[in-house]
């Protein structure tokens, strides 16, 4: 039976009003953008007059505040602040861990190779701090359950972090001690890319536990902050933040270059000497050691913002079901609105017919 010209457009747009009056999405950078200064636009609006109070300042930019910006938004907004100050943290530890291995491949390169006969590369010192990375990996998982058989989750990750950031302070600890030990053996002779360099006596496997300490923390942090990155924060921008997360380390490296030009200037060479034999490399070390200790005070402060990403994570299920729930709801009242109102223009002969 043929379809009435004016039924088929009722059923197009019936079909239509889904993609019309489909929620507005919340997890574009220029959302978050567009609710930090429109939060901070209202504050200074509001902030002589009296208004209600609320939990945070960007709660100002909500529409019931007389903000611009729905609720889920800018809840959005504030998870992704939430882990801001995690990127700060990141960018420390990346700017002192990026400088470790040219100061270990240059003690390392300065110490005696020569193992049984056998003169070992310089990169065989690398190979040493993989090892930690291919153990702890696979069993990362199951030692957590060992020592934390109570916690579904194993243990919380901002553990992982400080025992990270911990280690790579050790480590470079241990190396600022090494090089001040190493230059108190005598000097022999050895060959490197064909050419004879006087270097230290110490064997360079002296040097494994620091690279060894160094593998620990890289294997510890980089999952911890990733982990951290996407699961504390809402789906609509977990891409945002795992972007963050990677510009941040990005960042980092940047940063810790230019702090070793500048320490290399304002020391004249003697912190980052082009002859290990005639500067101090061991200040260069403890000077990392020291940011890198600072960087572990720092977030052992906030660290329980991040204690458990379980439990915030089922809330945080449990709260997009809701959300999901109660937008389907307004748009299928939208839905069946318009199918009135459309219905409403059709003439009874036209019903009839």
């Amino acid at each position: 039976m043929p379809q009435h010209p004016q039924e088929v457009d009722v059923t197009e747009g019936c079909m239509m009003s889904q993609d019309t009056n489909s929620p507005r999405h919340s997890g574009s950078l220029l959302t978050i953008f567009g609710v930090f200064f429109n939060a901070l636009k209202m504050n200074c609006l509001k902030y002589n007059q009296l208004s209600p109070e609320v939990s945070s300042w960007l709660d100002w930019a909500k529409e019931n505040n007389g903000g611009w910006y729905s609720e889920l938004q800018v809840e959005n907004t504030k998870s992704f602040f939430r882990i801001f100050p995690l990127f700060g943290f990141q960018l420390l530890y990346r700017v002192c861990v990026m400088q470790i291995p040219s100061g270990y491949y240059l003690q390392t390169m300065n110490s005696n190779l020569n193992f049984n006969g056998f003169l070992l590369p310089i990169a065989a010192m690398n190979v040493i701090s993989i090892i930690p990375l291919l153990i702890l990996a696979p069993f990362l998982e199951c030692i957590s359950t060992c020592l934390f058989p109570l916690k579904r989750g194993g243990p919380p990750l901002s553990i992982c972090i400080i025992a990270g950031n911990l280690s790579a302070a050790l480590s470079v600890m241990g190396a600022g001690f090494s090089e001040i030990h190493r230059k108190n053996f005598p000097f022999v002779e050895q060959i490197l890319s064909g050419k004879i360099l006087p270097v230290s006596s110490m064997p360079c496997l002296q040097l494994a536990p620091q690279y060894i300490l160094l593998g620990v923390a890289e294997a510890l942090v980089n999952p911890a902050y990733s982990t951290i990155s996407h699961k504390l924060v809402p789906r609509r921008v977990q891409g945002i933040s795992m972007n963050f997360l990677a510009l941040f380390n990005g960042f980092g490296c940047f940063v810790g270059a230019l702090m070793v030009k500048v320490a290399y200037t304002t020391s004249e060479g003697n912190w980052f000497p082009n002859a290990l034999n005639k500067g101090n490399l061991e200040n260069s070390f403890f000077f990392l050691a020291s940011l890198m200790l600072l960087n572990i005070l720092g977030f052992w402060r906030i660290s329980h913002r991040y204690y458990n990403l379980d439990q915030f994570y089922n809330q945080r299920i449990r709260r997009h079901h809701l959300e999901e729930t109660f937008l389907q709801h307004d748009q299928y009242l939208k839905y069946y609105d318009s199918v009135m109102e459309f219905s409403s223009t059709i003439d009874p002969w036209e019903t009839t017919l």
